[in-house]
């Protein structure tokens, strides 16, 4: 033997690590290594085939499946397929029972429109076999897989069998070392349309993928789910969330795998974090931890002016301000912006206090040299008044004044703002603006409000929100995800305006390549009648909805707002962990958050385990 005719050696231990340790074949089971099993196939197929039937079939997990299609001599077919119609009118007219006669006729006309499409249409037509082998370690759990695979053919429409006393020529028909075998075939072999098979094939399969993006969880055939929050286009018009769910179901978890996720991508995250879940992750991340409920870092200054983005547009197209000045300037919108805190802060403060105020806030802009025409994209922080310099303003108007009635007022807002001068409420307020970022990942910690009044609670997130709009449209090149956790805490009944805000954010997010997460425990909190007109449209609008287990009202507020199923509806009221329901733009699938475990390393103690 020559050299170039030398037998290749025997790697015995490459032999070893890709060869079962043993096999067995039984009547119905074949046993491969550790692993037991048996071999489905099936011997009936749909008369009528969905796109993508196959799918339902070969995506089965615990399981292997083989196809084979080969295609038949049509001239043979059509002599067959017309005696199949000539026998199936003769059973229809001579049928005493009319179930009989309609199965006749029914076949009859399935045969007839097969024989227009393949000898006027020239459709292609073939011999297929399906086998299916369900794989398992144990008993219990091959059972589970077994019933899988008989419940995923009968809703395909199809019927299938365990190949009795045939398990062994199966096997080898689904293996890919082995020619086809005659008996396997002789069985399972059914004439179909080429049609029908391609657009049955697994190529339609399970999952969802937009083509790019990251994995975010498995649906439940186990298919990956991979979207693209950013892509645009068709029933997707914006990239915002809303993820929904009671304590326990694994919120924390799905909404940390995002961030994570987005973090990957290069997205500037920026989470309002009541709870303080997210102080490990964004540590982790090297972000900025800010406490925003009277930490020195984290505090904000309400009068200083944010810069307005330029050619902003309102919802019918109007435009709101230009850099011609053909519209309100900073100083005059961010005036309405501080009506809106001082009501919150005070809701005791009626219109006549507000119009003393906002005269001594002019007054006192001037005198830092700010006016309706000035531009504020070149001041520092440290060049805005704080609310000492307002008081100095109050109190030389109230010394000075007069008139008695105009003297009471002075002195009722000089009370009604002490606390915020000189009192508790000056650590969040009465200072220059501190919060300073040089991340991508900015936690605004909101934890120690949680024992304060509802009304300075709710000027703290008027003023975050404002904050965080302004990070958002600093930059429209830059994508940015606001994640707004437990946010029924910015609902205020009396005052809605931080609830307003949030609304209109989301509805102009995507012209500034931004996107809003709202996360909370209830659907019912945004939908109290007192505002209901803005709290819908925070659960509407987000393009990406992920809803998690619930009960009870929320339950059926739930399904009547997002019209669900009774199969959609069983899936929120199991409220297993880490389960929800995907609803992304049209299309909806039952997802579970598999995650790998080096992501949730990052996510800390607190939640999302």
């Amino acid at each position: 033997m020559s050299k170039k005719q030398e037998a290749i050696p025997v790697n015995g231990a490459l032999l070893n690590s890709i060869t079962p340790i043993g096999m067995e074949y039984r009547k119905n089971t074949i046993t491969i290594g550790e692993n037991t099993g048996k071999v489905y196939g099936i011997v009936k197929y749909p008369q009528s085939a969905d796109y993508g039937w196959l799918s339902k079939l070969t995506n089965i997990p615990s399981t292997v499946a083989s196809i084979t299609f080969t295609p038949v001599d049509d001239s043979e077919f059509l002599e067959s397929l017309s005696n199949t119609i000539r026998q199936k009118r003769g059973e229809e007219q001579s049928a005493k029972d009319a179930l009989v006669a309609s199965r006749a006729k029914r076949a009859a006309d399935d045969a007839e429109k097969m024989m227009l499409q393949v000898d006027q249409q020239g459709e292609k037509i073939g011999e297929m076999s399906l086998l299916i082998a369900p794989l398992t370690r144990d008993e219990k759990q091959l059972k589970r897989v077994c019933q899988k695979v008989e419940s995923a053919a009968a809703v395909a429409k199809c019927k299938g069998r365990v190949i009795s006393s045939l398990q062994k020529e199966a096997f080898k028909q689904i293996s890919p070392f082995y020619p086809p075998q005659e008996k396997i075939e002789q069985i399972t072999s059914r004439i179909l349309p080429l049609s029908s098979f391609i657009g049955g094939f697994p190529f339609a399969s399970t999952g969802l993928n937009d083509g790019r993006g990251y994995y975010i969880a498995k649906d439940a055939s186990g298919g990956f789910v991979i979207i693209d929050p950013w892509m645009r286009g068709g029933d997707r018009t914006n990239s915002n969330l809303v993820i929904m769910g009671v304590g326990g179901v694994g919120k924390s978890t799905a909404i940390k795998h995002i961030i994570l996720s987005e973090y990957m991508r290069g997205t500037k995250i920026i989470i309002i974090d009541p709870d303080r879940e997210y102080r490990e992750l964004t540590r982790n991340l090297h972000g900025d931890w800010l406490n925003c409920g009277g930490g020195a870092k984290g505090r904000l200054n309400p009068l200083q002016i944010r810069s307005v983005p330029q050619d902003d547009e309102d919802e019918d197209g109007e435009r709101l301000y230009t850099d011609e000045g053909n519209g309100m300037g900073p100083l005059a919108l961010h005036m309405k912006s501080l009506e809106i805190y001082f009501k919150i802060y005070k809701p005791d403060f009626n219109d006549k206090h507000m119009a003393l105020i906002k005269m001594c806030l002019i007054e006192m802009y001037s005198k830092f040299g700010i006016t309706w025409d000035t531009d504020v994209s070149s001041l520092k922080n440290e060049d805005y008044p704080i609310f000492t310099d307002l008081s100095k303003i109050i109190e030389e108007r109230k010394n000075n004044e007069t008139e008695p009635k105009l003297k009471e007022l002075y002195v009722d807002i000089s009370l009604l703002l002490h606390d915020l001068i000189f009192g508790s409420d000056q650590f969040l307020w009465n200072g220059h603006t501190s919060i300073s970022t040089s991340s991508r990942c900015i936690c605004l910690d909101t934890h120690d409000l949680q024992d304060t009044s509802d009304n300075i609670k709710s000027a703290q997130y008027f003023e975050i929100l404002q904050w965080s709009w302004d990070e958002m449209t600093k930059n429209r090149e830059e994508r940015v995800l606001l994640i707004s956790d437990e946010a029924y805490l910015m609902i205020d009944h009396r005052v809605p305006q931080s609830l307003i805000f949030l609304r209109n954010g989301i509805k102009r997010a995507r012209k500034y390549e931004a996107a809003i997460a709202i996360i909370s425990h209830s659907v019912v909190d945004f939908l109290d009648p007192s505002i209901k007109m803005y709290g819908q449209a925070l659960l509407d609008i987000p393009c990406i909805k992920i809803l998690m287990g619930t009960d009870g009202k929320n339950l059926q507020e739930t399904k009547e707002l997002y019209k669900l199923t009774e199969a959609e509806e069983e899936i929120l009221a199991a409220k297993r962990r880490k389960i929800a329901l995907l609803i992304i733009g049209s299309k909806r699938l039952q997802i579970e958050f598999d995650l790998p475990e080096y992501k949730m390393k990052y996510f800390g103690k607190a939640g999302g385990k």
